[in-house]
């Protein structure tokens, strides 16, 4: 079967790099086209475009790139149309996608497979009318959102978390520590990761507040991991007056041996915690006194970190809007090395985390319901 499959950023691209290989297990035929990343293009199609040239995040980014972002949704439909794919299958980037969800059922009657609901249960839960009306089934990754869709009458899958995937089949735990600083040329000094996000504007607001913070802990050595398609030149600003050193391409080996982990709120939340590092969630807002009022009128959860959504409770810290300063990350970052009883607390809410997120095999899942779909809307055979 032919399948085209839209991406727009750096965990998208992981999930759906191993989506496509999942695939290929039970359709020796399948044939991909993409809006996606290099994971995906190492595992085989046609990538017609790289998520890092839609990647904007934000009011004012989106305005300022709204060509760029008309220009991509355009030359997506046409190339979803000339492709003529047995499954369009979306993930997450519901700006983008939800859109294109809407062309391929109005023009196309293509089934469309969504794999990584959007995060509707925070914010703009009005678009589940858009899910119900174009998206033919819907593939959850988070142990809550059965729940959420169940309230509207839409019948979803919980296929389990892809992460807990990508992690149980990696093959870094078998590197010792003097191993990663030697191939890292590293120093032989316990590690805090810095992991300050995908996109430039996370990198340009958290960075700088964690590096401050954590400079002072000089018995550690401080390592950020590099975002995947941020050149390193981008980091060399920020790490000028700091001793901070960067990888690329091993945020899992830098977790596994990382002593502590300032992390911004995403999907690197909820990998630290697999890796059960302790950590806390350090995350600037622009516009720090409207983004406290949007944050207490307009968001319909608690929590900004998966760690916490999951457990239904505080397990790491949050730090943003008014919680964001250099010195509540650094008082933070002292109970995370240093508070025996703190981070046993954590690591208790970590084993409930991963206790509730279930076992491997969430692309193997989430395939075989791809794959096997009937094509019927949100059939009875689906299971909330």
């Amino acid at each position: 079967m032919k399948y085209f499959l839209v991406v727009g950023e750096a965990s998208g691209d992981l999930h759906a790099s191993n989506l496509m290989k999942s695939l290929k297990k039970i359709d020796k035929d399948a044939d991909f086209r993409f809006f996606g990343g290099n994971l995906m293009q190492s595992v085989g199609g046609v990538m017609l475009k790289h998520y890092k040239d839609m990647a904007y995040m934000g009011i004012v980014p989106v305005l300022l790139h709204l060509k760029t972002i008309f220009t991509a949704l355009d030359l997506c439909k046409r190339e979803i149309a000339a492709f003529a794919p047995d499954r369009v299958i979306l993930v997450d980037y519901p700006g983008f996608n939800l859109k294109i969800a809407r062309f391929v059922k109005e023009k196309l009657q293509i089934p469309v497979c969504y794999y990584i609901s959007p995060k509707i249960w925070a914010w703009k839960e009005q678009r589940i009318h858009l899910i119900q009306k174009y998206v033919d089934r819907m593939l959850c990754i988070f142990p809550f959102e059965p729940d959420f869709y169940r309230k509207h009458n839409y019948a979803v899958e919980y296929v389990g978390n892809p992460t807990v995937d990508a992690i149980t089949e990696g093959d870094f735990f078998t590197e010792s520590f003097d191993e990663f600083i030697v191939r890292n040329r590293l120093a032989d000094k316990q590690i805090i990761a810095l992991l300050a996000g995908s996109r430039k504007q996370e990198i340009k607001d958290n960075l700088p507040f964690m590096l401050s913070a954590a400079s002072v802990f000089r018995d550690y050595q401080l390592v950020i991991a590099g975002a995947p398609g941020i050149d390193p030149d981008f980091y060399r600003p920020f790490t000028a007056q700091y001793p901070a050193e960067i990888v690329f391409d091993s945020t899992y080996r830098l977790l596994q041996h990382a002593k502590a982990a300032l992390v911004t709120s995403g999907t690197a939340t909820l990998e630290t915690a697999l890796f059960r590092v302790p950590q806390a969630v350090c995350y600037k807002m622009p516009c720090k006194y409207l983004m406290i009022f949007v944050w207490r009128y307009f968001f319909k959860v608690r929590y900004i970190s998966l760690v916490n959504l999951i457990a239904g409770k505080t397990v790491v810290k949050e730090l943003f809007n008014e919680h964001f300063s250099t010195k509540n990350i650094r008082e933070e970052l002292n109970n995370l090395l240093n508070n025996k009883p703190y981070i046993n607390r954590m690591q208790c809410g970590y084993k409930e985390i991963i206790d509730r997120l279930g076992k491997a095999g969430a692309s193997d899942r989430a395939a075989e319901l791809v794959f096997y779909f009937s094509g019927v809307k949100n059939s009875p055979s689906s299971r909330a």
